[in-house]
């Protein structure tokens, strides 16, 4: 989900879904049950000190104290989050991406007591099921959602993959990425994440396709030879780069999992002219050993390492195949 800050930067950040919403809510409920069973107990063993009216009075103030004042508390102090929502991940933030305030803690403790303790949760859930962020109706009312804080772990690049290899440096520098969409370049990622898991048919199948709808939106087109691996790490890593130098200008943080890996220096080789028009079809000429064949000069444009040439080892996690030039293992022939 995209949430446009104050500032004006664009931050994608994951709505969280009903069921994880639906767990922190019961957790949230046997805390405030729990705390409403003490202060019963409590209330109870000074009943004789209270007539019947102030007793009926301290009940329902201790009720609206743990009911309302508990979340709305916690959601303020925390920025968000009550135990809950602690417990899985989650917080709440404002429509602007910016952390939650007193007021719509306040709102949302309010709008519960209706929707969820009184009604039983149906206006929230047919609420959440309606709204594009899984809003209920306390979230509408104070103009927040709740997101997804933490994700499970997603693995990264193979560490040949999360660079741009050096015959491409004087190419990559030009790369105009403007026309890329997040799920061209997600579906690019995915392949190259699973590259070593895929058989050699897939991989030079996968390739080519992906290779080329990426071609059809990037320009200008790869120097001809370039396997589509190489050609997609290459435009990820220009791609990544040039977002964290957008956030580092805006005054954004980027992701820990964005800067794990240093970038390469890079390499002075020079990078093959590509004639027009050849953006798919370089990566669509390809051959089964991941490079074009002008000429018959494969075997002179690969730079293999034995590993590659003979197959992985055993415990490498990567399986044995068929030779596979790396995206800093080719050079475009001349």
């Amino acid at each position: 989900m995209a949430v446009v800050t104050g500032e004006a930067v664009v931050l994608d950040v994951p709505c969280a879904r009903f069921p994880s919403r639906l767990l922190a809510l019961l957790i949230d409920a046997a805390i405030e049950a729990a705390l409403l069973g003490i202060l019963a107990v409590a209330i109870a063993a000074a009943g004789a000190k209270l007539d019947a009216a102030a007793g009926a009075a301290v009940g329902l103030g201790t009720g609206i104290l743990v009911i309302v004042g508990y979340p709305a508390t916690f959601e303020t102090l925390s920025r968000g989050r009550s135990p809950g929502k602690m417990a899985l991940g989650l917080r709440v933030v404002s429509d602007d991406g910016g952390p939650e305030r007193f007021r719509q803690a306040l709102v949302r403790a309010l709008a519960a007591v209706v929707e969820i303790w009184a009604l039983s949760g149906a206006p929230a859930l047919i609420s959440s099921l309606l709204s594009a962020k899984g809003k209920r109706l306390g979230d509408l009312f104070a103009g927040t959602f709740v997101i997804q804080e933490r994700l499970p772990a997603r693995r990264g690049l193979p560490a040949e993959f999360s660079v741009v290899p050096p015959p491409l440096a004087g190419w990559a520098s030009a790369l105009e990425l403007s026309g890329l969409t997040d799920q061209t370049a997600e579906t690019a990622g995915s392949y190259l994440r699973r590259f070593y898991e895929l058989t050699p048919a897939a991989r030079h199948e996968f390739g080519h396709r992906i290779a080329a709808a990426v071609a059809a939106q990037v320009s200008p087109p790869p120097p001809p030879g370039t396997p589509p691996a190489a050609y997609l790490s290459a435009v990820l890593a220009v791609r990544r780069e040039r977002e964290q130098a957008r956030l580092a200008a805006a005054g954004v943080a980027a992701h820990p999992a964005a800067t794990a890996r240093p970038a390469r220096p890079a390499a002075t080789v020079p990078a093959a002219t590509a004639s027009p028009g050849t953006a798919a079809g370089s990566a669509a000429a390809a051959g089964p050993a991941g490079m074009a064949n002008p000429g018959g000069t494969v075997d002179q444009a690969i730079m293999g390492h034995p590993a590659q040439q003979a197959g992985r080892p055993a415990g490498s996690g990567k399986p044995a195949g068929p030779a596979q030039a790396g995206p800093a293992e080719f050079m475009p022939p001349g």
